[in-house]
């Protein structure tokens, strides 16, 4: 038996913490790699991440969503084998939680109930105008910006660099982190803040880390594994 196969077996509320590195084994780029979004042009004057601001979605919608359609919506992505494995550890009782930075929606696509999305879901969209709420299949029937029958601009359900992440979800998620014993990070470079000052919420016994590369917090870690959360997740949890 693996080390973390003993730690699973042991442990009683499991949550993991996961980033863009959970979903580009399903096609989804991540952002900051050599060829995430953040390397590659975004057909304007301007950077990916200006694009991706509060600021440039108000004073560029159109802009915005072309920019949108093409490079942060991947309907087609399907959960891969770490999405699947955390779904059954879900199923099974032991893991309570799922903390993730992704907007892709896939956790739940794979059957995982209790996800906490800290930068929202392109699966979610509001006007801004009236509140009405729309899925991503109607946005993907609309071009250019799309439009409420009440005549407001629809804005994805994401958090936009400028923006707040939601307080109710950071206090669920540090809720989570301190009743658990154990947390497995995977997927994520633990970088990014807040989302990487979450870890120090964790008051268990054990950390499992595994990312392709190294991450700050290896060096508190009770087991480091570099290598990809699927192969590692689906070969555990098969």
């Amino acid at each position: 038996m693996s080390e973390l196969s003993e730690i699973l077996d042991t442990s009683k509320r499991i949550v993991f913490l996961g980033g863009a590195g959970v979903s580009t084994e399903s096609g989804i780029p991540d952002f900051r790699s050599g060829s995430g979004l953040y390397s590659q042009s975004s057909g304007t004057s301007v950077p990916p991440e200006e694009v991706l601001s509060h600021e440039f979605f108000m004073d560029h919608p159109d802009e915005f969503f072309e920019f949108y359609r093409t490079k942060i919506l991947h309907p087609n992505a399907q959960p891969n084998a770490a999405h699947r494995a955390l779904a059954r550890l879900e199923a099974e009782g032991k893991l309570t939680a799922i903390i993730t930075q992704n907007i892709d929606g896939l956790h739940q696509v794979a059957g995982s109930r209790h996800v906490l999305e800290l930068h929202g879901s392109v699966l979610s969209n509001t006007c801004m105008d009236c509140g009405r709420h729309y899925t991503l299949d109607q946005i993907l029937e609309t071009s250019g910006v799309p439009v409420c029958s009440c005549g407001g601009i629809i804005k994805p359900d994401v958090v936009l660099y400028g923006e707040a992440l939601s307080e109710k979800m950071l206090r669920e998620a540090c809720t989570q982190l301190a009743a658990a014993d154990t947390l497995i990070v995977g997927g994520t470079s633990l970088t990014v803040y807040p989302a990487a000052g979450l870890i120090h919420y964790f008051e268990g016994d054990n950390l499992v880390l595994i990312n392709k590369q190294a991450t700050p917090a290896d060096q508190i870690a009770t087991l480091v594994l570099h290598d990809s959360i699927g192969a590692v997740l689906g070969s555990e949890l098969s």
